[in-house]
């Protein structure tokens, strides 16, 4: 029998994100599993080639990550409740740190949103749940939103 110890819950504070963490709240207590809800926030490596301060970039990217974490607190104040949850955020390009933090902590399953874009906005955002499936050590699990 398939034995799933950690779930990654990997979140992005969009409304959608409330959908995934239902989900992940809803297999951990299925398996009484334990939940690690995880952000990552993006850094700004790729403006480093503008007339913008490293500096700057560096104390933007400081801002969003407190920001994040303020968020977090917040999240995880209103889901998993009920079962053992733990949360990280951390700052770097959001599907690399998900594969890194699901080998980490050790996940057996990462529970990721996917926001079904197609055409010109798949190419400029390309697809976070995409690259995580295709590289992830353990199964995923997309949530897509409903329309």
């Amino acid at each position: 029998m398939i034995q799933v110890n950690r779930i990654l819950c990997a979140v992005d504070f969009s409304e959608h994100s409330e959908k995934v963490a239902e989900y992940a709240e809803t297999l951990a207590k299925c398996m009484t599993a334990e939940v690690v809800v995880f952000y990552a926030a993006p850094t700004l490596e790729h403006y480093a080639g503008f007339d913008v301060p490293a500096s700057k970039l560096n104390a933007l990217v400081g801002d969003i990550a407190e920001g994040a974490r303020k968020s977090m607190e917040e999240f995880m104040s209103r889901h998993f409740k009920d079962v053992s949850a733990r949360s990280h955020v951390t700052t770097g390009y959001p599907s690399d740190e998900i594969l890194h933090a699901a080998r980490d902590f050790d996940c057996d399953i990462i529970v990721i949103g996917s926001h079904g874009r197609t055409g010109l906005n798949r190419i400029i955002f390309g697809s976070v749940a995409e690259k995580v499936v295709k590289s992830a050590p353990c199964p995923v699990f997309t949530v897509r939103p409903r329309s």
